[in-house]
C-alpha cells in the first residue's frame, strides 16, 4: 500500500446523519473514513462542477428577461 499522507479532521455535524453515515457505513461493510473519503470525493469532483455551470435555459431566461426590463434597471440605477 501506498504511503499517503493524511490529515486529521473533527467536524461537528447533525447527529441525525451521523447515525445514518455509522450505519450506511456497517452495512456495506465499509470504515467511516472510506465512506467519508469517497462522499468528499464524490461532492469535489461531481457536485461541485455542476454547480458552476449554468443551464442554457437559465442563461436564455436571464437575456429574455433583461432585455424586457432593460429601461427598468436603467432608470432603478439612476
Amino acid at each position: 500500500m501506498a504511503n499517503r499522507a493524511t490529515v486529521k479532521i473533527g467536524p461537528a455535524i447533525n447527529a441525525k446523519l451521523y447515525k445514518e453515515f455509522v450505519a450506511v457505513a456497517k452495512e456495506n461493510g465499509q470504515s467511516q473514513r472510506f465512506l467519508l473519503e469517497k462522499a468528499i470525493e464524490h461532492y469535489i469532483h461531481n457536485v461541485v462542477p455542476s454547480q458552476r455551470t449554468v443551464r442554457p435555459e437559465v442563461i436564455e431566461a436571464f437575456r429574455r428577461s433583461n432585455e424586457k426590463f432593460r429601461d427598468l434597471y436603467r432608470k432603478l440605477a439612476e
